[in-house]
């Protein structure tokens, strides 16, 4: 009835939060993680790729504990939860900066366990999908196998996590109607198809 949906790659750009000294190419294969928003803030179970240029020994995949902090080398314990990717590197770098001469650091975001959309109500498959790069509602639809049968897909309903809601109508945007309705979606939205 509602026919298939087609899933366009979104393209995930590389894009790392670096600190105002480090170069262009201050990172490596390693540095290859996802560009969260530029006010994302790191969450417990948040997976961070640190890279300090030419410190391969310094280089690392590093989890957010339950309790908000990292660990890293010569640095100890630092607290990453709530805080933004520069935000940690800039700390890194001044802490790094007691043992190297001008530390290059980037601190990427490898996987956000916490941003997450969700979709419920009329598709194939309801769940969450990880928001590992940008993601437009047709793209969560399509991901959610699309519509059953008996969906209303005139009528779906995108609810933020601040109570904002939204409508979208997915046979307008099948007629290439009001294609702006297929915003870009924020961590912790629901998509509802009724």
């Amino acid at each position: 009835m509602a026919g298939g949906l087609l899933l366009l790659g979104p393209g995930a750009g590389v894009a790392h939060a670096q600190a105002a000294s480090a170069p262009q190419t201050a990172a490596g294969p390693e540095g290859s993680a996802s560009s969260p928003p530029p006010s994302y803030k790191v969450g417990p179970g948040d997976m961070l790729q640190i890279v300090v240029w030419k410190e391969p020994e310094l280089t690392r995949d590093v989890l957010v504990r339950v309790d908000g902090w990292i660990t890293l080398p010569l640095l100890g314990d630092i607290e990453a939860v709530g805080r933004t990717p520069r935000e940690i590197t800039q700390e890194i770098t001044r802490g790094l900066s007691r043992f190297l001469t001008a530390p290059q650091v980037t601190v990427g975001l490898g996987q956000a366990t916490r941003a997450r959309v969700y979709v419920i109500g009329q598709v194939v498959r309801s769940g969450e999908i990880p928001l590992s790069f940008p993601l437009t509602v047709v793209q969560a639809l399509a991901l959610s196998g699309g519509f059953k049968e008996y969906a209303k897909a005139e009528g779906i309903l995108i609810v933020g996590k601040d109570h904002e809601v939204a409508s979208f109508n997915y046979k307008k945007f099948e007629a290439g109607k009001d294609l702006a309705q297929n915003v870009t979606l924020k961590p912790g939205d629901t998509i509802v198809v009724p």
